[in-house]
């Protein structure tokens, strides 16, 4: 069989050619790329030596063995197409030339894969150093070459305006040529179309819009990475026209999309930091092109490398101050996504980095005494509970209370608040009379557990001979462990719960915060996650519901099938699949979109993270529905969340909420969750839930959908959107 679709050779072919072009601007945004290839090909010779660079690079990648997904994201392209644009502007195409070009993108693509393993060693990007050295070494051997020619193209640049759109093109350039505008801002753009090596107004006009396109955040930073360096040339009396020679000036713009939006979340600081930068580009631009005039070779983006490898390698060295500024953890290739998704991530789950402790009991107790109490709970012990379980009036205790067994949290089940060992065991101490307390055995009864490094909790006041565990055991989260009882400085049976850091009775405690918990309070419930819970309170642990764990618990491998029916009975089938990533995130899959929901399930909570594809697929509409469910149903619980503010916003905020994310973020996308009714509470069945999903500008909401949630004794049975009074319904069909 004839091959003739290039993406036989191998996958993600077209996807490896269009990510090489936006790599440059650290992007992947397809828009973008289409018009960056438009900006090469002004020069047709140029853009197709860039081109074929790409070509050969990619896949001679993929022939070697490397890896598919860095050939995929243009990571071993981006390089290989500036060395073929450098070499195209440069000299006539040719047999010759052409030969020299393919050699030339293989030897960018091995200075490629040395300096991803030379600099990726210390967890640096190798940015643009192997089309640096290429187009040096090429550019001085070829002086040997007698067959290549210097091309005179550029020269008569209203010819080629003529040869690409006629008399309308040159008139459109002599237009913008000798129309009145300011020098600085005509250098500005000139310097963005350098970058492709494409020195007139038009590419970097275009280049600009792209940018504009691609983010917001960025095209700010451009302006203000480059409008820096013009007032720093004109504050220090130097000379204005270096940024004129060979445009090297789009190393400011380069520099200051990367430090302040891409490497770094965008923010105050990362702007002062691109202004703080610059004139240390200033410097290197200047004593690089003295160096590099005796060799008669251009600096092109060396100060840009130099500047952005040394202001990250220098941030590794921090001991503090880590988000001033901070460094992107997980890369999403937009400035927006990396300031909304941080800023999200932390509110959601800043404090999830926790070992995850639940309450140390089964149902309902009350905190007695919290942190900082009134007769215990001080100093260095401060950061302890005190729980006893109340009646409907609030009293401890039956009777007349002068007996132990008259209090309700005696001898009742004392669980382990999560996996660990059994540091130690004090099992012996006798137990009190009401209203008496032993000082000289002060813990009582006690259990240590052991749950990380420098990680404790203490349990203690626990009956006498109830302990089920010896020093040693390893132990799960909800296992019993003993029975409360009222030993030790103890005058009513209640279990004390600390955390601590040192591994002996008597250690001081510390702060640390319970994972979930319920609050219930005059006959409603509320959800709260890692929060302390505080004195007078009647706390519980999420008593979990079977058909809301099956409907949520989802498992790698289990499919979906589905009915969409639509207004006008556009009716289709839809199929889900649960999938894991290369890193063990989860994820459902659907291939009629291509779009993937990620999500993460820690027991008692389920939620999503983060989604991948197709905005108007019905993944994307169950991403925003079913946002964070809790495994437990307590009627009328109001359940509440955020999103990154892009993720569902009307697009002229967002637009404008774009240009100011950085300093001041004023508009938010809200989740909520009601459980309203449970048909069959004995079998814990036939469960609604509705969600709202809104985007808000103070008050005002600027775009609203709902979503209603059924799970039955199998688990998710149905959902139901509606948005802009539009209803959709997606029936369950088949599950395996």
């Amino acid at each position: 069989m004839s091959i003739k679709n290039p993406t036989y050779i191998f996958p993600s072919f077209l996807s490896s050619i269009v990510n090489s072009y936006t790599q440059i601007f650290f992007s992947n945004n397809r828009i973008f790329a289409l018009i960056l290839m438009m900006v090469t090909f002004f020069d047709f010779w140029a853009g197709l030596s860039g081109m074929i660079s790409i070509i050969v690079s990619n896949a001679m990648a993929y022939l070697i063995g490397f890896n598919r997904m860095n050939i995929k994201k243009g990571y071993y392209g981006f390089n290989s197409l500036l060395v073929g644009l450098a070499l195209g502007v440069y000299y006539q195409p040719g047999p010759e030339f052409f030969i020299v070009l393919i050699f030339s993108s293989m030897l960018t693509l091995l200075l490629t894969l040395m300096l991803e393993g030379v600099v990726g060693k210390y967890g640096l990007p190798f940015m643009s150093l192997s089309f640096l050295l290429a187009t040096w070494l090429v550019s001085l051997a070829t002086r040997q070459f007698t067959t290549l020619h210097i091309s005179e193209r550029g020269i008569f640049m209203t010819n080629e305006m003529y040869e690409l759109g006629g008399h309308h093109m040159v008139a459109s350039y002599n237009w913008l040529t000798n129309a009145d505008i300011p020098g600085s801002i005509r250098l500005y753009f000139t310097s963005l179309g350098a970058i492709f090596f494409q020195y007139h107004l038009f590419a970097g006009i275009l280049v600009a819009i792209g940018l504009l396109i691609y983010s917001r955040i960025a095209f700010i930073l451009s302006l203000t990475g480059f409008f820096s360096a013009v007032a720093y040339y004109n504050f220090i009396g130097a000379n204005i026209h270096e940024l004129s020679y060979a445009y090297i000036g789009f190393n400011f713009i380069l520099t200051s999309i990367a430090v302040g939006g891409f490497f770094i979340i965008p923010s105050r600081w990362s702007f002062l930091w691109v202004i703080l930068l610059t004139p240390l580009i200033s410097i290197i631009l200047t004593s690089t092109n003295v160096i590099f005039s005796i060799f008669q070779l251009s600096v092109f983006s060396l100060p840009f490398n130099i500047v952005v490898l040394l202001f990250l390698y220098s941030l590794k060295f921090r001991e503090r101050f880590y988000d001033k500024p901070q460094l992107v953890e997980y890369q999403q290739y937009s400035p927006e996504k990396n300031l909304y998704s941080h800023v999200n991530y932390k509110a959601r789950f800043g404090k999830s980095l926790f070992f995850p402790f639940e309450l140390p009991f089964w149902g309902e107790w009350k905190v007695t005494q919290g942190h900082d109490g009134k007769f215990t709970h001080q100093g260095d012990w401060r950061h302890a509970w005190d729980f006893e379980v109340t009646d409907e009036e609030g009293r401890t205790f039956s009777g007349d209370g002068k007996k132990r067994e008259d209090y309700y949290a005696y001898n009742k089940p004392v669980i382990a608040p999560a996996d660990g060992y059994v540091e130690e065991v004090i099992d012996t101490i006798g137990e009190n009379d009401i209203g008496k307390v032993d000082l000289d055995h002060n813990w009582g009864n006690t259990i240590i557990l052991r749950h990380a490094d420098q990680l404790y909790t203490k349990l203690s006041h626990l009956k006498k001979e109830s302990i089920k565990v010896v020093a040693g055991d390893s132990v799960r989260k909800g296992q019993v462990l003993a029975s409360c009882g009222n030993s030790g400085r103890s005058p009513v049976p209640h279990i004390h719960f600390q955390v601590q850091a040192t591994p002996y009775i008597g250690s001081k405690t510390i702060d640390y915060p319970v994972n979930h918990y319920i609050r219930h309070k005059d006959g409603n419930f509320e959800l709260r996650s890692y929060e302390s819970p505080g004195n007078d309170v009647i706390v519980s642990n999420i008593s979990k519901n079977s058909s809301l764990e099956k409907a949520f618990h989802f498992i790698p491998g289990q499919k979906f099938s589905f009915n969409v029916s639509q207004p006008g009975g556009n009716d289709y089938p839809l199929d889900w699949e649960v999938q894991v990533d290369a890193i063990n995130s989860m994820f459902i899959f659907c291939e009629k979109s291509n779009s993937r929901a990620y999500f993460r399930n820690d027991g008692d909570i389920h939620y999503f993270t983060h989604f991948e594809g197709n905005r108007s697929s019905v993944l994307f509409k169950f991403f925003l529905g079913a946002y964070k469910v809790m495994m437990g149903y307590y009627s009328n619980l109001l359940v509440k969340d955020q999103f990154p503010v892009n993720t569902f916003n009307n697009l002229i905020v967002q637009t404008a909420q774009d240009f100011l994310a950085p300093f001041w973020i004023f508009s938010r996308s809200e989740y909520t969750l009601r459980y309203l009714g449970m048909d069959d509470a004995l079998m814990q069945t036939n469960i609604r839930l509705q969600s709202v999903v809104s985007a808000k500008v103070g008050r005002r909401s600027v775009r609203r959908m709902e979503c209603d949630l059924f799970a039955g004794p199998h688990g998710l049975e149905r959902f139901v959107i509606r948005e802009n009074e539009k209803t959709i319904n997606v029936n369950l069909v088949g599950e395996r």
